[in-house]
């Protein structure tokens, strides 16, 4: 007889900091205290991975019997990351999951950390039971995204990449949450950004559901309210954790 495995482990590496957390896999909430460190300068391979070191030791949790679940900013393809957004490019074409399982070892599950994020809430959060098609957006450092057809993953969208129709930059160097701060955006200014950012994504895919993730989702009140849209728009109801339940989530898939 299986026994049901009902904990897992998530850790979620961006461009600022590395969180993880026990995670409660038939509630899909946090068993544990989140522990954050941030993100080695240059992001580096094994600069990160010693990192991911700091906050398994720091859970108490480097007992591989655990399942653990990795999300990282990147394009993952059999394990591989394909792309770097704000870590080195040394991770471009680079054997991620088997570099971190050798590093760690253990045996883990490694992927996309939108599509992690996109995996929690169709689990446990606002995707739950939602049929057709689900956009779910990170707003952060970047802009990650995540699809969801009747709560299957549709891995690697990257629709923050999305050019800017007739404009030579992407969506995400244009309307991320980074940019606010760095341009000193108001509410308003960046609901402006965001309503462009959305229609566009309407246009293209006509969704059932948006739901906005990030940190920034907390704040939602703020900005979700300022825009006018065909489809109804969300705030994740893991918000930031999602990463770290997603991944935990997936590692036991």
């Amino acid at each position: 007889m299986t026994t049901k495995v009902t904990r897992a482990v998530g850790v979620d590496i961006g461009g600022t900091g590395i969180k993880g957390a026990l995670v409660d896999l038939e509630a899909g909430g946090l068993l544990s205290e989140r522990v954050k460190v941030p993100t080695p300068h240059g992001a580096e391979p094994d600069d990160v991975l010693a990192a991911v070191r700091v906050v398994l030791a720091t859970l108490g949790v480097t007992d591989a019997d655990i399942p653990l679940g990795v999300a990282f900013p990147a394009i993952v393809k059999h394990g591989k990351t394909l792309s770097a957004a704000n870590v080195a490019d040394t991770w471009i074409g680079f054997d991620a999951e088997h570099f971190f399982e050798q590093g760690l070892g253990r045996e883990i599950h490694f992927a996309n950390d939108a599509d992690v994020a996109g995996v929690a809430e169709a689990r446990f959060g606002a995707a739950r039971n939602v049929e057709g098609l689900v956009l779910l957006t990170t707003l952060g450092t970047g802009i990650g995204s995540a699809m969801l057809h009747n709560g299957q993953l549709i891995p690697n969208s990257e629709l923050g990449h999305l050019p800017r129709p007739n404009r030579s930059t992407d969506f995400e160097a244009w309307a991320a949450y980074s940019v606010v701060e760095r341009e000193e955006l108001s509410w308003k200014k960046w609901a402006h950004r965001l309503q462009e950012y959305y229609s566009y994504l309407e246009f293209l895919l006509s969704p059932d559901l948006f739901i906005v993730g990030g940190g920034i989702s907390k704040s939602a009140d703020q900005y979700l309210p300022l825009l006018e849209l065909r489809t109804p728009i969300v705030p994740a109801v893991h918000r930031n954790n999602a990463g770290i339940i997603g991944a935990a989530a997936l590692a036991v898939a």
